[in-house]
Order: C-alpha cells, then structure tokens, then sequence
C-alpha cells in the first residue's frame, strides 16, 4: 500500500474552522510516543527510510517507511502491524537496531471522504496539518486530489514539507 501524505506548518484553528464547514468529522484524538531504530547494516537518514514503534493509547504499532517516491510531497510504501512494544524492542535491539529519536505528540484526527485530516501539535516543534490517503495505483492523480484539497482550505502547494518530524527535531 501507497501513503500519499502532505504535511504544512500551519496553526490549527482557521485550518479546522474551514474543514468543520466542509462536512469534515473527529474521529479521535491520540497522544503519540513514536521511537525510531536504526540498522546496523544501513543509516535510514541516508537511505530516507524510517522504522518506529508509535505508542498510542496503550497500544504498540511497529511501522515501516520506505524512500520518498517524489520531490513535493511524503509518498511512500509503508508497512504497518500491531506488535507488543516490549518484545519488539528487544528484537529489534537484540538484532543490532538502535534507536535514533523520540518524537511525541498529540493528534487530532478528522475525516473527509476519503481523506485523513491530523492535526499535530508535536513537542518542541509548534502545530502542524497532514492530509494523506491510500492507494494502490495513480499516486500522481491521489497526490493532486490532497493539494487541490489544500489549495481549496487555503494552503498552497509550496507550503508542503517533506521533512520528517524526527529530522526536524534533529535539526533544532
């Protein structure tokens, strides 16, 4: 499966307001405590790969993100699956993985259509929005679908970051 994600820094409340009055609905709202490993045979920042246990309300998921598949937004193959966090740390460390950041959050999540909207207030970082879909084929059509969202809430395509949250943190 194919994540098709756009993320923006941009403050929460005119950014809600507009989608509230598009028909969007909450879904839920989730504190994150997402741990990213690193390989011992490869470095992930290189390879723009990323491998995390996310924490959520008491639940452990282990994902799996592979290359960025264009220049403008966050596509990428991902793989994703309920694991207990602490046996999945120790394979994991056990193997030679090694963690390699810490980024929590907390996320409120909205839907419209077909469209996951979150809004992220993410620690040391400020507030952020993230539409993404799924797909299996036309990414480039599903990528265009999420920016003529963005444009039509008031977000321009060059607003987009591609820059993940841990490398931002590892930046400041």
């Amino acid at each position: 499966m194919i994540e098709i994600e756009i993320k923006v820094r941009a403050d929460h409340a005119p950014v809600l307001d507009r989608i509230l009055e598009m028909g969007a609905l909450k879904v839920r709202t989730e504190d994150h405590l997402d741990v990213y490993y690193n390989a011992p045979h490869r470095d992930f920042a290189k390879t723009d790969e990323a491998l995390r246990l996310r924490s959520v309300n008491g639940g452990t998921r282990m994902t799996y993100k592979g290359r960025k598949l264009d220049s403008v937004s966050k596509t990428r193959e991902e793989f994703e699956t309920p694991v207990d966090g602490t046996a999945a740390k120790g394979i994991l460390v056990s193997l030679g993985f090694f963690e390699s950041g810490i980024v929590k959050k907390t996320r409120d999540i909205y839907s419209y259509g077909d469209l996951t909207i979150c809004f992220d207030s993410v620690d040391g970082l400020g507030e952020f929005v993230e539409v993404e879909t799924v797909a299996d084929s036309d990414v480039d059509l599903h990528r265009e679908r999420l920016f003529d969202f963005l444009e039509s809430i008031g977000i321009k395509k060059e607003d987009s970051i591609r820059t993940s949250y841990l490398e931002m943190l590892m930046e400041k």
